[in-house]
């Protein structure tokens, strides 16, 4: 499992600068730079959608990576020991970059 650093705070899974669910999944098929990945778990919290308050932030977690390109992306999984997810201001999943990316 790979330990997690989010500093998307305005995510509902976002809790202490960590996420709540027990995995999430890195986007970006084609990506050859940070900046064309994104986290897909992302969900914007809004007036309508309470943050995880109930929820304990999980400090290492399972990731499930499309981007191929990634020298941490094993058979579609992360195996790197710490990544960060990165979008202070992110609204839309778009927004989100997996900051740890590395183009093999």
């Amino acid at each position: 499992m790979t330990a997690l650093g989010c500093n998307v705070n305005s995510c509902t899974h976002n809790k202490d600068n960590c996420c709540c669910l027990s995995s999430i999944k890195v986007e970006g098929s084609s990506a050859c730079k940070c900046d064309d990945t994104c986290c897909g778990s992302f969900y914007e919290a809004d007036s309508e959608t309470a943050k995880n308050a109930s929820e304990s932030p999980k400090i290492t977690l399972n990731i499930a990576c499309d981007a191929s390109n990634c020298v941490y992306n094993e058979n579609l999984k992360c195996n790197a020991d710490h990544i960060d997810i990165s979008g202070i201001c992110a609204s839309e999943a778009c927004e989100t970059v997996c900051a740890t990316f590395k183009c093999k």
